[in-house]
């Protein structure tokens, strides 16, 4: 099993996520890696196996530090598949409040 924790999106023109920021995680040392860009198509793929769980990692501009949000799982079918996340029963706009890297970088590997 691999955990994931995903900080941020990129966006296209019409402000649709194309692409996430996806870091590996060691839970055990509460070390969180790198980010990785992902694709939408690589990080549904990534997530849609059972053995993978991911979970937002949201900035605290106050305190400069970052914390956990919550699960991320892959929901729709077909071509409608994307992350979205759940948290006190309460449906979050597909990751949208994260970090929006477009406006930070030109590119990212």
């Amino acid at each position: 099993m691999a955990d994931y924790a995903i900080s941020g999106v990129w966006k296209d023109d019409n402000s649709t996520i194309i692409n996430y920021a996806i870091h590996t995680v060691n839970l055990e040392k509460n070390i969180v890696y790198h980010a990785t860009k992902y694709s939408k198509a690589e990080a549904i793929r990534l997530l849609e196996n059972p053995q993978n769980s991911a979970r937002t990692l949201l900035l605290n501009y106050t305190s400069q530090s970052w914390k956990w949000g919550t699960t991320v799982n892959v929901v729709g079918s077909g071509a409608n598949r994307y992350l979205r996340t759940t948290q006190d029963k309460t449906v979050k706009d597909n990751l949208a409040h994260l970090i929006n890297y477009s406006f930070v970088c030109n590119d990212f590997k």
